[in-house]
């Protein structure tokens, strides 16, 4: 079967770099019925960056603009999931490459049944020939 390759939104905003801080962003999310395709989490200086890909993006600004969260604008980020193979990464960031398109960041996972997902971030001004080099829908 051929990956799925998914241009979709994503936000970001800084929590305080502490125990707990993600959790209770993610609880209030989950009890508001905000369904995420993905999360990401790192260390932004001193803070935390966290990124959401939400199912549904004016449902999450709506529910993150009442509980006074700041989220960035949308931006871009292309999700993909297909069946787990050797070199199933490699395949992408292949074709990225031999289009001249630099990864900004990638986070991939072997999904379990046999699927692996992944992110896949690239600078704004690359996002189109991004979308035709991997044919992404959205």
């Amino acid at each position: 079967m051929a990956d799925t390759v998914r241009r979709v939104d994503y936000f970001y905003t800084t929590a305080p770099h502490k125990p707990g801080a993600g959790a209770r962003l993610l609880g209030l999310l989950r009890d508001r019925g905000v369904n995420l395709l993905a999360f990401s989490g790192f260390p932004a200086g001193r803070r935390a960056q966290l990124d959401f890909v939400p199912a549904d993006s004016a449902g999450f600004v709506a529910v993150a603009k009442a509980a006074k969260v700041k989220l960035s604008p949308p931006k871009a980020v292309f999700l993909i999931d297909g069946d787990d193979r050797a070199g199933a990464i490699a395949e992408i960031t292949g074709k990225l490459g031999a289009a001249k398109i630099n990864i900004t960041a990638i986070d991939a996972v072997r999904a379990g049944a046999g699927r692996f997902g992944a992110l896949v971030w690239v600078k704004p001004k690359d996002v189109q020939k991004a979308a035709a080099v991997l044919g992404a829908m959205g």
